[in-house]
């Protein structure tokens, strides 16, 4: 099977790209990960990376002070460097230029927690909250210029509970990611290698 070479942008604990990388060791799943980069040196998911067997990357953006592109150009060689054919960004905090996604078009994806078009950017969950919204969720879509505005590839719903605050129902959204990321990544990577 023709596993499609799998980068992964993080800035956290890493979580969902823990959830991507032990969906790749089933057989015939469609992605295999072989770098993960992290814009923060102190990532926790820099470790799980590692602890998985995938080797991970530190480039810290600060050093780069307001150089968006020449940011992204070290990203950018890494991921080439080592034949990266689809992106997945997991928790990674960086809006990214349209260079970046441009140069990736097509072969970029995210994860973000809400329903959207619903509640793009940041406090999705307390503007659900607040919206009186009986259900919230999240998206895995492909990026684009726009800031999640590109079209969903799947999504994942998740009842609003009475009482509920905005890190009780994160939570939940959490576990739900967990689930649909690497079922949209392997979505994802249909559609790539039909388009190849």
């Amino acid at each position: 099977m023709n596993r499609l070479r799998l980068g992964i942008l993080i800035s956290g604990a890493g979580t969902n790209m823990e959830a991507l990388v032990r969906a790749c060791t089933a057989p015939d799943y469609p992605a295999d990960p072989v770098l993960v980069i992290s814009n923060r040196p102190n990532a926790e998911g820099l470790e799980k990376a590692q602890a998985l067997g995938v080797s991970s990357l530190a480039i810290d953006h600060k050093a780069f002070g307001e150089d968006r592109k020449a940011f992204e150009s070290k990203i950018d060689a890494a991921l080439t460097g080592v034949g990266v054919e689809i992106i997945a960004l997991a928790g990674f905090m960086r809006v990214l230029t349209p260079w970046f996604v441009e140069r990736w078009a097509g072969r970029l994806v995210n994860i973000h927690p809400s329903l959207l078009p619903k509640y793009p950017g940041l406090h999705t969950h307390k503007r659900a909250i607040e919206a009186g919204d009986a259900e919230h969720g999240c998206t895995v879509h492909w990026v684009t210029v726009g800031v999640d505005q590109g079209a969903p590839i799947d999504q994942a719903r998740v009842p609003i509970e009475a009482g509920d605050t905005p890190d009780m129902l994160a939570a939940r959204v959490q576990r739900a990611e967990h689930q649909l990321y690497p079922k949209a990544l392997a979505k994802a990577c249909a559609t790539l290698k039909a388009r190849i």
